[in-house]
């Protein structure tokens, strides 16, 4: 049974009329980056840590796997992107800059159209039922604190955890979506203005305190939050690529 609340863009609702056929075609992209340079990087050979970043229009991206890469692009978490297995193999560093500043929504359309000139990637949207998580409340409540009554963000830390604070559930549901590498939807029934910060280690990382709470992304959600991540399946939108070159055009 499909989850009712995803907070992934693409719901079911929007495919309505294409259900039967459970296809979608990706729309044509009339935005293009006004400079754009696309490389494979042979240095980490994927094993290394990898970047992707999105500011007033410019997009980086190092060592990044091309898997991880579209999986940005079109708002998707990794296990939602159906293609060869060498898309976690091959890294790639991308700068891109649009001829002027554009909300980030415009930023990833540019780098869908850059994917499909670059690597000539061929995709389509199919819903297929995949493993995801469910986000909902843990035993003893949860422990968000009111928008309203926010207080400053703790400082980071250099000892390689990763922090991170938003407002809304669905924006922690992407979120945490990105760092599983599965969707994540909302079962918490929670709907108001939180503030939600977050405080782990990534996946890989030395963690120099084995005792410390936050030493991964579910014990931290249920000991900082008091949410939990339970693993469901439901149907999810997935985009399957049936084309796509592992070396870009030249820049």
């Amino acid at each position: 049974m499909a989850p009712r609340n995803s907070c992934y863009a693409g719901a079911m609702h929007r495919f309505a009329p294409l259900l039967l056929a459970a296809v979608t075609l990706i729309p044509a992209h009339a935005a293009r980056f006004e400079v754009a340079s696309v490389k494979p990087n042979h240095a980490a050979g994927c094993r290394g840590r990898w970047d992707f970043r999105v500011s007033h229009g410019i997009l980086t991206a190092e060592n990044a796997p091309l898997r991880r890469i579209i999986s940005r692009a079109y708002g998707l978490t990794d296990d939602r992107v159906s293609g060869p297995t060498w898309l976690d193999s091959e890294c790639y560093d991308v700068l891109a800059k649009a001829a002027e500043p554009v909300p980030d929504s415009e930023v990833m359309d540019m780098l869908r159209g850059l994917l499909e000139e670059r690597f000539h990637l061929v995709a389509h949207r199919e819903t297929d039922e995949r493993p995801l998580f469910a986000l909902v409340i843990d035993r003893g409540g949860h422990k968000l604190r009111a928008w309203k009554d926010a207080v400053p963000l703790p400082a980071t830390s250099g000892d390689g955890r990763i922090l991170f604070a938003v407002r809304h559930m669905p924006d922690l549901c992407e979120r945490l979506g990105k760092v599983t590498g599965r969707a994540v939807v909302d079962q918490t029934g929670l709907t108001g203005d939180y503030q939600i910060v977050l405080t782990y280690y990534p996946f890989g990382s030395a963690i120099t305190d084995p005792a410390d709470s936050s030493n991964d992304i579910f014990t931290a959600a249920r000991v900082q939050l008091g949410l939990r991540l339970e693993p469901r399946k439901g149907m999810l939108e997935i985009l399957k690529i049936s084309g796509i070159d592992k070396v870009p055009d030249r820049n």
